[in-house]
């Protein structure tokens, strides 16, 4: 099993320097039915808690709500607009638990003054350079941050370039706002600004992690930022080593794969009633092991 953001600037400013953008969010793994409002709202057996976010927290926060079924909980798991689609959502009292791969920044807490960000961190994951195994077969085992930001940046065009085959490369960018494509930016950039995305055809826009790894397997010479959770089991597809540091469950848990992230749960408030219950089903031994299941790491293997 492989495991493999602080903004430099508000997401306004972000989002006009990346100007490419496809849809609003990426599909969902279970439709809202009902908006809900603040953290503890919620009733069991009654009112639906309503969860939306990030397409990595989701397929863990959609298996602990199908566990809590048996015991009267109705809990309802969306992906719209990723981890900022969720924390805006929660801004504006649409649900009660935003789902983000990446922390609260300033911005929304000035964008949201009247809500009380609480977040809770249930694990912890990676996020990979994904690379075809064409291309890693080919020569292409390991990328340093330069080479990186090159061929994002549209400047490295052909994977010989870098070692591998003589073969095109097509990048596929995650959308504004992604939790996955501000670690990304982190490990290249650092504080710094990232430019705009070139003017090429082979550059393209994706949302979720779905959609982003059937993108990757049905194009060659594809790469893209990627949860390394996303992977296990489709060999066709390779994380790379960054700086020479491959993304094990140890360089992960140590901090020195140097695109790791934490997973968060967030509420209006600090958790009560049945959001309490959620939540603390998902920090229990046994919603712990909903981790692993998905590639990521526990809170006890990250020393939390």
């Amino acid at each position: 099993m492989s495991f493999l953001s602080t903004e430099t600037r508000s997401r306004a400013a972000r989002l006009a320097g990346r100007h490419i953008r496809q849809g609003a969010s990426a599909a969902a793994l279970l439709l809202s039915a009902a908006l809900a409002g603040c953290a503890g709202s919620a009733k069991a057996g009654t009112d639906a808690i309503q969860a939306s976010g990030s397409t990595t927290v989701a397929p863990v926060a959609s298996d602990a709500a199908e566990a809590l079924k048996a015991k009267g909980l109705n809990i309802t798991v969306a992906t719209q607009g990723g981890s900022a689609g969720g924390i805006s959502q929660l801004g504006t009292g649409q649900i009660n638990i935003a789902l983000s791969s990446k922390p609260l920044s300033e911005e929304d807490q000035k964008t949201y003054p009247d809500t009380d960000f609480v977040t809770t961190q249930i694990g912890a994951d990676a996020v990979g350079v994904i690379i075809t195994k064409e291309v890693a077969d080919g020569g292409v085992t390991g990328l340093t941050k330069a080479q990186v930001a090159g061929l994002f940046e549209g400047r490295i065009t052909n994977w010989k370039e870098v070692g591998g085959p003589d073969l095109q490369v097509f990048v596929y960018d995650k959308e504004p706002g992604r939790g996955t494509r501000e670690v990304l930016d982190k490990f290249i950039y650092g504080e710094g600004e990232p430019p705009a995305p070139p003017k090429s055809a082979n550059y393209a826009i994706v949302g979720g992690n779905l959609e982003t790894r059937n993108k990757l397997k049905s194009t060659r010479g594809s790469i893209a930022p990627l949860s390394t959770g996303f992977i296990d089991g489709h060999p066709e597809l390779v994380s790379v080593p960054l700086e020479g540091v491959a993304p094990t469950p140890a360089n992960v848990a140590s901090g020195k794969y140097p695109m790791t992230r934490p997973l968060y749960m967030i509420t209006n408030g600090k958790p009560k009633n049945s959001v309490k219950q959620y939540i603390d089903y998902i920090l229990s031994p046994e919603g712990q092991k909903l981790l692993p299941e998905h590639g990521y790491l526990t809170r006890e293997q990250m020393g939390l």
